[in-house]
């Protein structure tokens, strides 16, 4: 287990963050005297699993519902298209700039 002072941990902190992202833990001293211990979380787990999301979140690749679904959502009608769905993709493939 690797060891950090807590200048050190404040000084490096993302750099400390980015070990324990890849599985390392760190132990946290004040004067020697270990104070905190700073792990990575459990995959799969619900904290990983709300600490993921508030990720994509910020990054704004993510927004969350905050309501209910309807009560006959699961039972409306499919929208029709005009088009498939893959020839649209395939169409917006080839207009795209590059």
């Amino acid at each position: 287990m690797t060891t950090a002072s807590i200048t050190q941990a404040k000084n490096n902190l993302s750099k400390l963050i980015k070990r324990v992202r890849h599985g390392e833990s760190i132990l946290i001293l004040d004067r020697n005297v270990p104070v905190a211990r700073l792990e990575p979380l459990p995959p799969g787990g619900r904290d990983a699993d709300e600490a993921r999301l508030l990720d994509l979140e910020r990054r704004g690749l993510l927004k969350r519902g905050t309501g209910k679904l309807p009560k006959d959502f699961w039972t409306r009608p499919l929208p029709k298209f005009k088009k498939s769905v893959v020839q649209a993709l395939l169409d917006e493939r080839n207009e795209a700039p590059w």
